[in-house]
Parts: structure tokens; sequence; C-alpha cells
């Protein structure tokens, strides 16, 4: 979910939650204590320099039970991030702090609900590092002998 489409959606609702990929939701008590700008530059194992720029927002919970983020505070927490930070209509990567470390979840939402889908890593160059194409698995008693227009054993071609 890019930037412009978080506030669109923000325009429509009463209130906010956050869903977690195992449908838990995030505490109605968060807060988002950081809206920024990160951009990555790096070189991947091919050898091709590359540059993404995503927004970050960072969710937090602390003991401040009567804390409510209401749509239009936060939209005017990303419309003030874009002016002085210079944002982008960049994708949204939303930090999280789960029980061992920080979660990274990339933002989408579903009419109702925001929610952190998981990311996943993988190589950018594939074609270029010797990654092998993926193999067709197969269990055993599902493979079929090709069937030929030549030979077979009672046909007496051999």
């Amino acid at each position: 979910m890019k930037l412009s489409q978080i506030k669109n959606e923000l325009q429509k609702l009463s209130t906010i939650a956050f869903q977690l990929p195992n449908g838990d939701l995030v505490p109605n008590h968060f807060h988002v204590t950081e809206v920024g700008r990160v951009t990555k530059h790096f070189i991947d194992c091919g050898g091709t320099v590359r540059q993404e720029e995503i927004v970050n927002f960072q969710l937090w919970e602390a003991n401040d039970y009567d804390h409510r983020l209401h749509p239009e505070k936060l939209v005017h927490i990303i419309e003030l991030s874009e002016k002085v930070l210079g944002l982008p209509d960049a994708e949204i990567e939303v930090e999280y702090q789960m029980p061992d470390t920080i979660g990274k979840f990339s933002l989408d939402f579903n009419g109702t609900h925001f929610l952190l889908t998981s990311k996943e890593t993988t190589c950018l160059a594939k074609d270029n590092c010797g990654i092998p194409a993926e193999k067709i698995k197969t269990k055993i008693g599902e493979w079929k002998a090709k069937e030929t227009s030549c030979c077979t054993p009672d046909s007496g071609c051999c």
C-alpha cells in the first residue's frame, strides 16, 4: 500500500485498526511513534547497484490504555511528514514490536482493517548469481511415463 492509498482509506474511517498476519489486532491504544523516509542503497549478489525508498511507520503500544489514535490525527501526522520530510508516494513498511524482535510488515487494507502482511526475502539476481530454476516436485505414484508414438513393448518396432 502506498502513502496516498492509506490517506484515502483513512478519510473513510471513524476508527483505525491494524491486524497482524495471525489475525490478532494490534491493541487499539497503539501509537504511531514514527513516520519516516527510508532509503536503501545496496548492491545485490549479482553485482547490480540498487536503490529503494519506502515510507516507514512504527507502531508502539504502552500502558496508556486511554489513548486512541483517530484517523484524522494520523492523516495530519502523515501530511506533516510529507511536508517536512518530503515523503514520496512510496510503499509503506510498518514496524511493530513482536515478542522477540521488531517485525517488519507490508501494509494492505481489507475495507475495515489495515493488514500487516508478512514480508519475505528473495534473491534479486537469480539470473546472475547461479540460483538454479526451481525443480517441479512430484510425489511417488503421481508420475506418469511419457506417451510415445513410435515404440511400445508389443508394437514390434524393435
